[in-house]
C-alpha cells in the first residue's frame, strides 16, 4: 500500500543558505520523490537522509518528528517554515480510491530512539543485577535465594532475565520495531540497522519486505548499510548525487567499496576454505 505517493522539497533559495536545513540541501536540485512500497534514501554522512525524513515527518505531522528551533520570540523557525512549504501527494487504496489522510498509527522512528531503548534495557539489567547482589549482602545468600523463590522475587528475577536476554541477543532493534509497527501504516525509519549484526540486518530487511508485501505497510528508510540495500525490495534514491538519482544497489559507492574490499581479500578466503 502506498499512502505517500510523492513529496517535493521546497526549492526556493534564501540569502543565507548556511541556515539549517538549507545548508544540508544546497547545491542539490532534487526532483519530486516518487515513493514505492519501500523507498530508500541512501547517502553518506551529511547527505541529508535524516533531515529529509524529519522534513517529511513535520509536513505530515507524524509522531516522532523533531523540533529544530526553540519557541522564542524573534527566532525565525526556518526548519518548520521550510517543511510547511514542501508539497506532497497521497496515494490510492487497493480499490483505486484516493487516500485522504495518512493513517494515525504512522510514525517516524529515529536511530536515537533505538539506541535510547537499548541503553534503558542495559541499565535495567544492571539495576536488576544490583538488586540481587544487594539482597545477597543484606539477607545472606540463603535468604536471598528464599526471597527469589517467592512470587515477588520471581517477578524481579524474570525482569532481570528478560532484560539480560533481550540486550545480549543482539535483536533489540528488531524487537523494538516489531513492537511499534502496526499494519496499514506509513513508517519513516532512520538507520534501523543500528546495533545489528550483518546477519540480523539481513533478517530485518527480509521482515520489512514481508510487512510491506502482506501487511499494507509503507516504508521510507534512510540507510547506507550494504546488507539492507541488497535485500530490501526498494526504490533507492542516491542523495550523494546532484539530482538525487534513482540507482540500483550495486551501483552505490558504499556497496562497491565493500565489494572491492572483499574481492581483494579473495585469496585469503580461499585459503581459509582449504584449512
Amino acid at each position: 500500500m502506498i499512502y505517500l505517493k510523492t513529496f517535493k522539497l521546497y526549492d526556493k533559495k534564501i540569502s543565507n543558505d548556511n541556515i539549517y536545513p538549507y545548508n544540508v540541501l544546497k547545491n542539490k536540485v532534487p526532483d519530486v520523490f516518487i515513493f514505492d512500497n519501500i523507498t530508500i534514501l541512501y547517502g553518506n554522512n551529511g547527505s541529508g537522509k535524516s533531515t529529509i525524513l524529519n522534513i517529511i515527518a513535520h509536513k505530515l505531522n507524524l509522531k516522532g518528528k523533531e523540533r529544530n528551533n526553540p519557541e522564542v520570540i524573534g527566532i525565525v523557525p526556518y526548519f518548520e517554515d521550510f517543511a510547511q512549504k514542501c508539497t506532497y501527494e497521497l496515494g490510492e487504496s487497493e480499490n483505486g480510491r484516493k487516500i485522504n489522510k495518512i493513517p494515525e498509527s504512522s510514525r517516524y522512528i529515529k536511530s536515537e530512539e533505538i539506541l535510547y531503548e537499548i541503553r534503558k534495557i542495559q541499565q535495567s539489567a544492571v539495576l536488576q543485577e544490583s538488586i540481587e547482589s544487594n539482597l545477597a549482602r543484606e539477607r545472606g545468600l540463603k535468604n536471598a535465594r528464599e526471597f527469589l523463590s517467592t512470587e515477588e522475587g520471581e517477578k524481579q528475577f524474570a525482569r532481570f532475565e528478560f532484560a539480560q536476554d533481550k540486550y545480549s541477543n543482539g535483536e533489540t532493534t528488531m524487537q523494538l520495531l516489531e513492537d511499534n509497527i502496526e499494519t496499514d501504516s506509513l513508517y519513516l525509519l532512520d538507520e534501523p540497522e543500528v546495533s545489528l549484526s550483518p546477519q540480523n540486518q539481513v533478517k530485518l530487511a527480509q521482515e520489512i519486505n514481508e510487512m510491506a508485501r502482506y501487511l499494507g505497510v509503507q516504508f521510507i528508510i534512510a540507510t547506507h548499510s550494504p546488507f539492507m540495500l541488497g535485500i530490501l525490495n526498494a526504490k533507492i534514491y542516491n542523495l550523494d548525487t546532484y539530482d538525487y538519482k534513482v540507482q540500483k544497489w550495486c551501483e552505490l559507492e558504499n556497496v562497491k567499496y565493500f565489494y572491492d574490499f572483499f574481492k581483494n581479500k579473495q585469496n585469503e578466503f580461499e585459503k581459509c576454505r582449504k584449512v
